[in-house]
């Protein structure tokens, strides 16, 4: 059976709690095979033949039954998680320093004009661009006390979540993917 990521948005912040057993419970009382987690930032693996945007629907309607939460969820196919790591503008930046690379999947797509929004806001050799559907940083200085990660919001970028490099690539990993 083929692999799907789902990634959650804001999972453990500002309060926004579900437990990884009880997420992966939850995963298999749907009916998804081998469910598996990485770390407790809102990051699933499992087995599905759901087409993805079935998938997201699905879990998000389990999140809000099984947690109370209004979890927006981004499901990937092993393909598409390949092609988000082959396309990355990023490449030695992300070997160098994995954890200063983050890639952002968005819900349904980048707003129009965000890219050039959020490109105004870079600052000491930030950078950021935008490649099938989904948006690449470099935070050279890290995310923190960055401009960027104050004011990005979902009404400038449209609805997404980031992972940074190292996430990424265990994400791709857990799904079989080299």
């Amino acid at each position: 059976m083929p692999h799907r990521i789902i990634l959650f948005r804001g999972m453990n912040t500002g309060g926004v709690r579900a437990p990884v057993g009880e997420q992966r419970a939850m995963a298999e009382a749907m009916g998804l095979k081998n469910p598996r987690t990485l770390q407790a930032s809102g990051n699933l693996v499992v087995e599905s033949a759901l087409a993805t945007d079935r998938l997201e629907a699905d879990i998000e309607a389990a999140m809000d039954r099984t947690f109370g939460l209004k979890i927006v969820a981004m499901a990937r196919t092993p393909d598409q998680w390949s092609k988000l790591i082959a396309v990355n503008p990023f490449p030695k930046e992300a070997a160098a320093h994995p954890a200063k690379v983050v890639a952002m999947v968005m819900k349904d797509g980048i707003k129009a004009g965000a890219l050039d929004a959020v490109q105004a806001l870079c600052r000491d050799g930030e950078a950021v661009e935008a490649i099938d559907g989904v948006l690449y940083f470099w935070f050279p200085n890290g995310q923190g006390g960055s401009e960027i990660f104050r004011k990005a919001t979902p009404k400038m970028l449209g609805m997404g979540t980031g992972r940074n490099w190292n996430t990424v690539l265990k994400l791709a990993e857990m799904a079989g993917e080299k």
